[in-house]
């Protein structure tokens, strides 16, 4: 029966406090080189390169990008994860370690969960004795729909293994936090696209023809309005537009409209459903206008359901890195994030990383965002911790209570 010395967690704080500047230069390397879903190949050989340094033997998924890797070995299996792909975005930052690609950039905090699951993998790696193995992935694909994720899945890269863990940037909470919850964390999301035909006309006789714009502003406001007296309130399912066209005279009644938008669900049971009833709901409005309609339906990412268990190990682990008074209540989302389709094979837990360092703070998927680099040093010890007390649950033994570092002021600890 194995069980977790806190020897072990006391070697990967130091490991971290010794390598921090190390840490923030792999970041900073890989902001200024970002790459694309599924083009992730100078980041993967970088990785890579990294690992095999280490003594360790990644091999690249079947994508060609990504990577995943065993430290230590034999049961029980824990699965550590990070995404390594960037943004479509100009990165709009005045800064050393801007990036140097055209229209890339890691405006998500990707280079951040790189870096930690590296530098948690290597610090793992450096412990005497690890109770078991720990397999990190590093996934591609994650601003894909439906995401990297599935790919990792449909590869059997979690086969065996009890459960998996994640993290994600989050510049809402201070650098030195950490926020957590059980159960939805972020929400499934779904595209639609809507396109409405009519034989098109005069907008002085409306009644000779389908007036397609009046169909469009039906289903703007109908359908959302619908689908709240549709559903539980509780599933947390919304449908936003984020794109109309229609027309190009202003005399001139169009002949096609187009819509498009997102469907978002916090329960997974009421997703399963969300593709049919929206349909539904959508022939419905249209047929009271006339108009012919044609529905796109894309069925993205589920929602993140973080497991309580998985979560009581991840509140083990954030008590002895950021102490009591850096964990928080991590609010509900409805950010799509792939990471629930390993849910499927076992239970997750995704933690918020905080990083905000000051001054406003700088949001997700924006030219501008950045980070407070002191919060990596806390993501490393965050995610090894984690795994070392899930390898000694998941060996049979009780893992030791939570030793918060006194005033929460560890190495990478921010207050």
């Amino acid at each position: 029966m194995t069980q977790f010395p806190e020897e072990l967690g006391t070697a990967v704080d130091e490991w971290v406090a010794e390598r921090h500047p190390q840490l923030v230069a792999v970041r900073r390397h890989l902001h200024a080189h970002p790459e694309l879903s599924y083009a992730e190949f100078e980041t993967t050989s970088f990785l890579e390169q990294r690992l095999r340094n280490a003594g360790l033997d990644p091999k690249r998924l079947p994508s060609g990008t990504g990577l995943v890797v065993e430290v230590g070995s034999g049961d029980p299996v824990v699965v550590l994860r990070a995404d390594i792909d960037a943004l479509p975005l100009a990165d709009l930052k005045d800064v050393p370690y801007a990036s140097t690609r055209e229209n890339a950039c890691h405006a998500c905090g990707h280079d951040v969960h790189t870096t930690v699951l590296l530098g948690a993998a290597l610090a793992l790696n450096s412990l005497d004795d690890l109770p078991g193995t720990v397999r990190c992935v590093f996934q591609p694909a994650e601003e894909t729909v439906p995401g990297g994720a599935t790919g990792v899945v449909a590869a059997g890269v979690l086969e065996g293994a009890s459960r998996a863990f994640a993290l994600h940037c989050d510049p809402s909470l201070p650098a030195g936090s950490v926020g957590l919850r059980t159960g939805a964390i972020t929400a499934a999301c779904d595209r639609m696209d809507v396109t409405l035909t009519g034989p098109g006309g005069h907008t002085a006789r409306p009644q000779l023809t389908v007036d397609l714009v009046d169909a469009l502003g039906r289903l703007i406001t109908d359908l959302p309005a619908l689908l709240s007296r549709q559903v539980d309130p509780r599933a947390g399912m919304s449908l936003v537009w984020g794109a109309v066209k229609a027309g190009v005279a202003a005399n001139a009644i169009p002949q096609r409209g187009h819509l498009s938008g997102t469907v978002r669900v916090l329960d997974r049971d009421a997703w399963q459903d969300a593709e049919t009833l929206l349909r539904s709901l959508v022939e419905r409005v249209a047929a009271t206008t006339g108009a012919d309609v044609e529905v796109d339906y894309v069925r993205g990412v589920p929602p993140v359901v973080n497991d309580p268990r998985a979560v009581a190990l991840l509140r083990s682990a954030a008590l002895e890195t950021v102490g009591s008074e850096g964990l928080r209540l991590s609010p509900q989302s409805m950010g799509g994030e792939d990471f629930g389709w390993f849910a499927d094979v076992v239970p997750i837990a995704l933690a918020r990383l905080g990083t905000h360092g000051g001054g406003a703070p700088l949001d997700l998927h924006r030219g501008t965002f950045d980070v407070d680099e002191r919060a990596i040093g806390v993501g490393v010890r965050l995610l090894a911790r984690t795994a070392l007390h899930a390898l000694s649950a998941d060996a049979g033994a009780p893992p030791p209570g939570p030793k918060p570092h006194p005033s929460g002021s560890g190495p990478g600890a921010r207050r």
